[in-house]
């Protein structure tokens, strides 16, 4: 990695870190969206599933599907992400209401505590939220595909905002340049299929329930 990109990690880490109480103190946007993704994913998780999400944020997606799993690994690079992330794991323990198996770390998809214990992979890997925040998707990409089982899944749900990247684009660069925004890819759908089929994914489901700028995509390791 070039001091430049780690730079940029590192900004873009202490963004994410000083939002999170805020973020973590604001409400869903859109709840139906939000539980049409949570039931649509749960559908392809199981018990004997050994899972790894990305950019897991303050963890709350993480303590609804970590049940339907053996083990679960929840990652983000923003530290203030995941000191709330186990602050509340640690209050569902109290209340004997904790995931088995679910673990929280600062980490991204390149660091080594995403490496599988018995390096046998992972049955799946989720990012929610997230791809259009990444600056190296063809990169994470592969990493991913690296990390899955033979057949492994990638499940994702990435906002997708092409059509708006006149109104937006200008604002997000100023705003990014005194530390107000993070970093931002526009996609359209296309685009972001495209990504995803070209790292080596078959493509099995894809919708955008019921917001119509992110994309749910669900796709298997070929």
């Amino acid at each position: 990695m070039t001091p430049d990109r780690a730079d940029e990690r590192s900004s873009s880490a202490r963004f994410w870190s000083k939002l999170a109480r805020k973020y973590s103190a604001s409400p869903i946007k859109d709840q139906t969206a939000y539980e049409t993704t949570l039931a649509r994913t749960s559908a392809y998780l199981r018990p004997d599933h050994s899972v790894l999400e990305l950019g897991c944020g303050t963890g709350s997606t993480a303590m609804i599907l970590a049940g339907n799993t053996h083990s679960y690994l929840a990652t983000d690079f923003a530290a203030g992400m995941i000191d709330i992330a186990e602050e509340k794991l640690a209050v569902a323990e109290a209340e004997g209401a904790a995931p088995d198996g679910l673990r929280f770390a600062v980490a991204d998809i390149f660091s080594a505590q995403t490496d599988t214990p018995d390096g046998g992979g992972y049955d799946a890997i989720l990012g929610f939220n997230f791809l259009h925040l990444v600056e190296t998707p063809e990169a994470l990409l592969a990493r991913a595909h690296g990390l899955l089982k033979p057949g492994g899944l990638l499940i994702t749900k990435t906002v997708c905002l092409k059509d708006r990247a006149w109104l937006f684009g200008p604002l997000i660069k100023a705003l990014k340049l005194v530390g107000k925004a993070p970093f931002v890819k526009f996609y359209s759908f296309q685009t972001l299929e495209r990504l995803i089929s070209d790292a080596g994914f078959e493509i099995l489901e894809t919708g955008t329930f019921p917001e119509p700028r992110s994309r749910f995509i669900v796709a298997r390791m070929r």
